[in-house]
């Protein structure tokens, strides 16, 4: 038997003999929620879910200031999601954070624009319902990757 022989048959019998090997699992993804802008951003979230749910609550419309506050954190979230573009990450949170940014105007708009106390009432409840998603997406552990 030629040497290139025996050399083709030990390469065939250790790849079928050795064990397969598989790539060592990702360690566990982290969490944004400590980093200072996305803390930031829960932070003021969960206030202004605080203060339209008192608003609420007494049927009463908030003033400026409530709009100037959820225009700061419409952009916060459009910078926490170009942070993450910015870094690579291809996940949820990122798209999640866009779409947030773009729906907080629309919904303070709709909540200043609104014709009677019913359709008032309403828009403070999707406000309220957009701010609370807007902690716990920031605040939810991190999905493994797939």
């Amino acid at each position: 038997m030629s040497c290139d022989a025996v050399a083709s048959l030990a390469f065939f019998w250790l790849a079928a003999t050795s064990p397969v090997s598989t790539p060592a699992p990702a360690g566990p993804a982290l969490s944004v929620a400590q980093e200072p802008l996305f803390a930031d951003i829960v932070s003021r979230a969960g206030a202004l879910k605080a203060e339209i749910d008192a608003f609420r609550g007494k049927g009463e419309l908030p003033g400026a200031a409530f709009g100037d506050q959820i225009r700061k954190l419409s952009d916060l979230d459009m910078q926490g999601h170009l942070l993450l573009a910015q870094r690579g990450t291809d996940g949820d949170l990122k798209c999640i954070l866009r779409g947030i940014s773009q729906d907080l105007p629309l919904k303070l708009t709709a909540l200043t624009e609104a014709p009677t106390p019913k359709a008032r009432d309403l828009a403070m409840r999707e406000m309220a319902y957009l701010l609370n998603d807007n902690v716990e997406v920031i605040t939810a552990p991190p999905a493994p990757p797939v």
